[in-house]
């Protein structure tokens, strides 16, 4: 079992203000104790790292820039100036603008999960959903379920809300339904997050039967779920699974989490949370605490290019469909003999394993100086990590950016 505690308390906390005492002044208070515990983004310093136009970056979650459809958002801000110009610049409620909500709950509806306008809150980015509901569900010291490995910045958000984290145990199709339900009669966990769909950092995606498992478990034994779908609409292949909101004995008590940042820019930074009524209602106030509401202008902007939504996903999924075959078609003769690695239906990410003998973070440096990066595994865990795993993001580049990059790849690693 993978566990990250949770901070200590703030008596016995080592974080320092950088203010000291001098002969006429008495130091600061320090920090929150969690500032200390919960470290910054391992991804977000490799990018820093690798920002030379020369890296060929497989370590970011970055949406491929030329696909961004510039004239269509821009064509959208424009009617909103022209059209609704006092409202744009006005303060809006928090729970979002009328007519963004509507148009994703008709959306929602339409890929069967029944949703009104009213049962969405707009936030600011997918990532402030969750940190809302950390704030509306966790004390300090609460324990959380995740799996393993699991998105970062979702341990982050964990980690600073004090709680405890543990991982579920699972495979290549993800979590074990049957390692949950024990894990919660032993551990009493307040929620269970996943990205069930083309998970970061793996790419896999829970079947449909886990999924009812997962369900049947929050009902049985008392469980929110927190499930995170920025990626469901990224699919190259298979059909399409229903999200764990649906299933019976998850409506009450799951929180659905979307975002715009993977299908339209993440520039714009909207998001969108689906959560029963009076939980719901406690983010509201957290959002109000936090930032009031999400900017007005990139809500009306976003409602209005709903309509055309579809087709350019459609354009951005081929696209990412040919870059994502010419990684797998790559990766054989860039990754040592005996590695393994998944064939994701969609997403951004490829999961890969080197033999045992191999640590990918002490590896780095070595692979970043052939001007290619990844991110390595061991950021991704909970508690003991797997060194020999990779993640890699195939959109960001061209087929043909991809192929050297995988060369430069197998030269790093090869030493």
């Amino acid at each position: 079992m993978n566990v990250i505690e949770p901070a200590p308390h703030p008596a016995t906390a080592t974080a320092t203000a950088t203010v000291t005492a001098t002969a006429d002044t008495a130091a600061v208070p320090p920090f929150a104790a969690r500032t200390g515990v919960v470290g910054g983004s391992p991804v977000r310093d490799i990018l820093a790292v690798t920002a030379r136009p020369e890296v060929i970056n497989f370590a970011g979650g970055l949406p491929a820039p030329e696909l961004f459809d510039r004239e269509g958002i821009a064509a959208a801000f424009r009617d909103v100036f022209a059209e609704t110009p006092a409202q744009a610049l006005q303060y809006s409620t928090t729970e979002g603008e009328p007519s963004l909500r509507g148009g994703l709950a008709a959306r929602m509806s339409a890929r069967g999960l029944a949703t009104d306008a009213d049962d969405l809150l707009i936030t600011s980015g997918s990532q402030q959903g969750l940190s809302l509901l950390a704030t509306a569900l966790l004390e300090p010291g609460d324990t959380v379920l995740v799996e393993d490995p699991c998105y970062l910045a979702a341990l982050q958000v964990f980690g600073l809300a004090g709680a405890r984290v543990v991982a579920v145990p699972g495979d290549a199709d993800g979590v074990d339904p049957l390692a949950l339900e024990e894990l919660v009669a032993r551990e009493r966990p307040k929620l269970f997050y996943t990205v069930p769909t083309f998970q970061n950092p793996t790419g896999r995606t829970l079947p449909a039967e886990r999924r009812a498992a997962v369900a049947e478990v929050a009902a049985r034994c008392g469980l929110w779920i927190v499930e995170d779908d920025p990626y469901g609409e990224l699919r190259y292949e298979g059909e399409r699974v229903p999200w764990i909101a649906s299933y019976p004995g998850a409506q009450d008590r799951t929180a659905l989490l979307g975002s715009f940042s993977k299908v339209m820019a993440p520039g714009i930074r909207l998001g969108w949370l689906r959560a029963p009524a009076d939980l719901r209602r406690a983010c509201v106030v957290a959002k109000q605490a936090a930032d009031l509401h999400t900017p007005t202008l990139n809500q009306l902007a976003a409602a209005r290019y709903l309509t055309g939504l579809d087709a350019h996903v459609a354009r951005v999924r081929e696209a990412y469909r040919e870059r994502r075959d010419a990684m797998l078609a790559g990766l054989p003769g860039a990754l040592p003999e005996g590695s393994t690695w998944n064939r994701p239906e969609g997403g951004m990410f490829l999961w890969a394993r080197l033999p045992e003998s191999y640590d990918t973070t002490a590896l780095l440096p070595e692979v970043v100086q052939q001007d290619v990066a990844y991110v390595p595994g061991e950021s991704f865990y909970a508690g003991e990590p797997d060194r020999s795993t990779l993640r890699l993001c195939f959109v960001t580049q061209t087929p043909e950016e991809i192929g050297e990059g995988l060369k430069r790849l197998g030269m790093g690693l090869r030493g």
